[in-house]
């Protein structure tokens, strides 16, 4: 507890709460103590408040553009506002199509969606003041400069914390990975809830290549920039390391129950690789500790221990059973082990590399490294391709417009003390899916409650205004470090601030606090209510080109990794690209997945159907990952016939998933009579190898380096093929199915 309360004052999030609170007080304080005019400091605070949200983890160009771009924003939406907040038939219509528009913007991706969400607050923060009493266009002006001043203060603070942001997206990612092999650990032995642990599998997943994102983006943009120092150097290296085991730990693809079947009377054997992949993970945290300095660097040496009792265990196994009944479990031990032995030799890599000192020598090239970052497309064309209905953004525009104007309409109707406090609260809570809606508005109603009762307990105790505004100021850090750990947290903090900024000069606060609820719940409501009845989007509405995507990017993959087997050498470049591309696709299709999970239960229609093919996606990866990492990490044989017909027939078999979901009318044409000929040609040489073996063991002669490393290619390359076969078939059927249906 004590540990998790001394991080959060050193997270990034606490340093960021800290700038912006300071970024606030400042002017508030200056023009209130030497300008004898408080109201500037407000207008410029405001300014502040409406970008901070653009600072998000990202490279310092992306940063400043975001904060620059939301200061102009803020400065000419105020100022528009503002001079037809009083005439009602122009401000309506105006307050409609600014609204859709401004939302619109998020078409162009994540950052472009927080500059979207300064626009509309800044919307509705210009129904704060009474322009009849206020100058309008100074106010506007100082809104502007806020935003200006808080990317100057935004830029101080990346001059003297330069390392905060990357050191804490590596410990998060770590930590994320840590976690990731823990799950794998409790998979390989747990036979009950694997489905469950399947499904935390998958939302790490997307939670890891996101982190990953947004570290290649930083150091390989630094590096761009800033040249190849030492720093950059050591960020690539262990940036790589910690892909790799990602990489390493999805290429794992247990069949868990085939696993179960052959060692169902030795599963002690087992229980050897859950210790060692535990010790890898708790050996990741000790090294997120070590980049916190909580703790010093220390090698693990259970590792050699857990390794050589893995060894043990095999030939154990192996002598108990007796060849060649044992030959296949054997192999599928022996295969688990060297995967283990370099996962634990990446986990070493990492400690060299913080040692700062490493034998992997391989960086990528400039124009390599760029190619690696995924850059946003701001091409106008995708603004106009997605005015239509089939575009998700594009209805939460018009749905989002729409509400606001009804709810400014309420407000008005009702005389509602703060009515813009409905309009933000829509704002702040609606968003494209119906889940991450429905979970905002539970949080922001909860939050706001309990901080209006919070507030009305210490009202009700004194009227002391210095532990008003004692309580304002502390309230307001903590309300920004918590906008992204816990939403709910943050709405408290939120409200008390709020609450106790108006208790230090209005008279009658507990109206206030009771209008603050009201005007909470009416917004939630008509958010909720939005969300169902106006142009809905379900999920299950874009699944398929998620599906599309995914898949294409696994064909693409499955032939770069046949070509390399094909002509072996370096790694290309492309090999690389199209394994990020896999990931990336595969985890979105996660993240859909996760977001068709909270739609109501009556939208979720072909659930178990989209299930089965998510899965077969996320293991066809797998399958894909482990099969690319054997050929790149052993020494192989030239690839045979049979290779080829495998290859040729399970991308045979994803066009034709490609084309049943596109709706065209392909037939499947896989040659089954040549796929079984490869399959019995791959079981006949793993026959003939065994039996060249037995002859060897009958005539005591020792293993034979070539047959051994045959037999376990041959076994290896076999099974994966048959499987991605395999798998490419069920993705026809449940594609038919789930067409069908659709």
């Amino acid at each position: 507890m004590l540990e998790s309360i001394k991080r959060f004052f050193k997270s990034l999030d606490f340093l960021k709460s800290i700038v912006i609170t300071t970024a606030m007080l400042v002017p508030v304080f200056l023009s209130g103590y030497y300008l004898n005019d408080i109201h500037i400091g407000f207008s410029m605070a405001l300014g502040v408040l409406f970008c901070s949200p653009t600072d998000v983890p990202g490279s310092n160009k992306h940063v400043f553009y975001g904060i620059f771009i939301a200061a102009i924003l803020s400065f000419s939406l105020t100022y528009l506002f503002g001079a037809i907040a009083g005439i009602l038939w122009i401000l309506l219509p105006l307050l409609g199509i600014f609204v859709f528009f401004v939302s619109y913007i998020s078409v162009f991706g994540f950052r472009a969606s927080l500059i979207s969400f300064v626009g509309l607050m800044a919307i509705v923060l210009s129904f704060v003041n009474d322009y009849t009493e206020v100058n309008l266009f100074k106010h506007s002006l100082l809104i502007g400069l806020g935003g200006f001043w808080y990317l100057a203060l935004t830029y101080i603070k990346t001059i003297l914390f330069p390392k905060i942001q990357t050191e804490q997206l590596f410990i998060k990612t770590i930590e994320k990975t840590a976690s990731y092999l823990k799950i794998r650990a409790q998979l390989i032995v747990s036979s009950i809830n694997r489905k469950e642990l399947l499904k935390k599998l998958f939302d790490l997943q997307i939670e890891i290549n996101e982190q990953h994102e947004t570290i290649r983006e930083i150091i390989l943009t630094t590096r761009s920039k800033s040249g190849f120092s030492n720093k950059t150097r050591r960020q690539q290296l262990l940036f790589s390391q910690l892909v790799d085991i990602l990489e390493l730990a999805i290429s794992n693809s247990v069949d868990y129950v085939k696993f179960d079947k052959v060692f169902i009377n030795h599963k002690e054997k087992v229980f050897l690789f859950r210790d060692l992949i535990e010790a890898m993970a708790n050996q990741l945290i000790h090294i997120s500790k070590v980049i916190r300095k909580e703790e010093k660097l220390q090698e693990n040496k259970l590792f050699t221990t857990l390794l050589l009792n893995i060894d043990n265990a095999i030939d154990s196994y192996k002598n108990s059973i007796g060849l060649p009944k044992a030959r296949i479990g054997t192999i599928m031990l022996l295969n688990l082990k060297n995967y283990q032995e370099k996962q634990v030799q990446n986990i070493i890599s990492m400690e060299r590399i913080l040692n700062n000192y490493t034998n992997n020598e391989t960086i990528l090239s400039e124009k390599e490294a760029n190619r690696f970052i995924t850059t946003q497309d701001y091409d106008f064309k995708k603004f106009i391709e997605n005015l239509s209905f089939d575009s998700p953004i594009f209805k939460h525009s018009l749905r989002l417009a729409v509400i606001v104007v009804i709810g400014f309409v309420v407000g008005t109707l009702f005389s509602m003390q703060n009515p813009y406090w409905i309009l933000i609260t829509i704002v702040v809570i609606m968003r494209p899916s119906f889940g991450l809606t429905k979970e905002r508005s539970i949080q922001r109603v909860i939050g706001t409650v309990i901080g209006a009762l919070i507030a009305s307990v210490v009202i009700l105790s004194t009227q002391n205004t210095v532990i008003y505004g004692v309580i304002a100021v502390i309230s307001l850090p903590l309300a920004f470090s918590f906008i992204q750990l816990n939403y709910r947290n943050a709405a408290i903090f939120i409200t008390l601030n709020v609450v106790f900024i108006y208790a230090m000069v209005e008279p009658n606060i507990l109206e206030l606090i009771k209008f603050r609820v009201i005007d909470t719940l009416i917004g939630a409501t008509l958010s909720f209510l939005a969300m169902y009845f106006l142009w809905p989007s379900w999920q299950v509405q874009s699944m398929q080109s998620y599906f599309l995507k995914a898949i294409k990017s696994n064909q693409k993959f499955l032939k770069e990794i046949a070509t390399f087997y094909r002509n072996k050498g370096e790694i290309t470049t492309s090999y690389k690209l199209s394994r990020k591309d896999a990931f990336l696709k595969v985890g979105d299709l996660n993240a859909a997945f996760q977001r068709l999970n909270q739609d109501p239960k009556s939208k979720q229609t072909e659930l178990s159907t989209i299930y089965e093919i998510t899965v077969f996606s996320n293991t066809f990866l797998s399958s894909l990952t482990s099969l690319g990492t054997y050929i790149r990490n052993n020494k192989t044989s030239n690839a045979p016939i049979e290779f080829d017909v495998f290859i040729e027939n399970i991308c045979s078999n994803l066009n034709v998933v490609i084309s049943i979901l596109e709706g065209n009318d392909q037939q499947h044409k896989s040659s089954m009579i040549t796929v079984q000929e490869a399959e019995n040609s791959y079981d006949n040489s793993f026959s003939k190898l065994s039996k060249k073996r037995d002859i060897e063991l009958e005539s005591g002669v020792e293993l034979t380096a070539s047959i051994g490393l045959k037999l376990k290619e041959t076994v290896l390359v076999s099974e994966q093929l048959k499987w991605l076969y395999n798998l490419s078939e069920k993705l026809i059927t449940s594609a038919k199915k789930y067409k069908s249906k659709s």
